[in-house]
């Protein structure tokens, strides 16, 4: 670990990292990067052209955005559409195509649709517009959970009554168990995702390791953070381990957030959830709980919506899957572009398609 202390400290340059993974490989190796912020900084920072070309990156299930269900966005867009209503949602989902146009076009054809940056603006809104009902659009992982928790549990000491939560939250763990149940998907390592094991802890990850043999070592998101990681898990592939390893110290903890746990964990309740490309998976969304259900958007209103249609030809559910790159998609960059998305992994600033569009060029 010494080593690594001094790429991590600056101490030795980037090209000496590079020359030590390089040593390192024997053989085509494929390394899952799950976290979304990952993707992006591996290509804004070019990190692919560094490394050996047998090296494999595939990206995972880590974009919130683009793993929310068809049907999700849907329920989504129909609460939009209801009177006296007003949805505040993050900018990614916006343009997210449902089967029947976005939140963008359901805002164009007269709904209330306002983007803010924090559940605690949606809280304000609901404070300052006491003849509407303001919706906010819970989406995200253990990262954002803990605050929309937070935001529920102050709504409740204010007795709020014009303001709740459409939960679309989900836990990484059990996504992961269920990706890698799959025989037929080729990865050897886990680049475990900095933002998520600040909460969780790196202990999280152990039954992944015991379970499937797999490296997993959790990093933060500059350019010799990633490429430490890379070298841990290109250690452990050469010694024979599987086991889960820690170079983003200076963010996470073996535990996690204790605090931010039992605030998520007092106000949501593990449930099925709804994951495009994976379908549904036990215990790994995050539903309200009962004693907070006034606050739970699902429960106070009637939630309609017709059967779902899948956008033909989009395959971002198996770019999620590692089962495909965007340059395979026969719409990618011609059809489905950023500034006319047909699937959520174009839309989402952490999406896989968007990362390729924007650095990987689309020849």
């Amino acid at each position: 670990m010494a080593e690594l202390d001094q790429f991590l400290r600056g101490r030795s340059g980037v090209e000496a990292i590079v020359n030590r993974i390089t040593e390192l490989v024997n053989g085509p190796v494929s390394i899952m990067e799950v976290c979304g912020t990952h993707t992006m900084s591996i290509f804004r920072h070019g990190l692919r052209a560094l490394l050996p070309k047998e090296i494999n990156l595939v990206s995972g299930p880590g974009c919130p955005v683009c793993v929310t269900s068809q049907q999700d966005i849907d329920r989504m867009i129909c609460l939009a559409d209801m009177d006296d209503v007003i949805v505040a949602t993050f900018g990614d989902l916006l343009r997210v195509p449902g089967s029947n146009g976005s939140l963008a076009d359901a805002r164009a054809r007269g709904a209330k649709v306002q983007v803010v940056y924090s559940p605690a603006d949606a809280l304000k809104l609901a404070q300052s517009q006491k003849g509407e009902h303001v919706i906010f659009l819970g989406i995200g992982f253990e990262t954002t959970a803990p605050t929309v928790a937070a935001t529920i549990l102050q709504a409740h000491n204010l007795k709020l009554s014009n303001f709740s939560v459409y939960s679309s939250h989900k836990v990484m763990p059990p996504a992961l168990h269920a990706l890698f149940q799959d025989e037929g998907l080729s990865v050897h390592g886990l680049l475990c995702p900095g933002h998520v094991s600040s909460i969780i802890g790196t202990k999280a990850y152990e039954p992944i390791c015991e379970r499937f043999g797999l490296p997993c070592v959790v990093a933060g998101f500059e350019p010799l953070d990633i490429l430490a990681g890379i070298l841990l898990i290109l250690r452990q592939i050469r010694d024979g381990k599987a086991i889960v390893e820690n170079a983003y110290t200076r963010a996470v903890s073996d535990q996690g957030n204790r605090r931010a746990l039992a605030i998520m964990e007092q106000v949501f309740e593990t449930r099925p959830a709804r994951w495009r490309g994976l379908g549904t998976i036990d215990k790994s969304g995050l539903g309200i709980r009962d004693e907070f259900s006034m606050f739970d958007a699902e429960r106070r209103f009637d939630i309609k919506t017709p059967e779902v249609k899948e956008h033909r030809g989009c395959i971002c559910g198996e770019i999620i899957r590692a089962k495909a790159l965007p340059p395979q998609c026969p719409m990618f960059a011609k059809k489905c572009t950023p500034t006319s998305p047909i699937g959520p992994c174009m839309v989402s600033s952490e999406g896989t398609c968007s990362a390729y569009y924007r650095y990987a060029g689309h020849e």
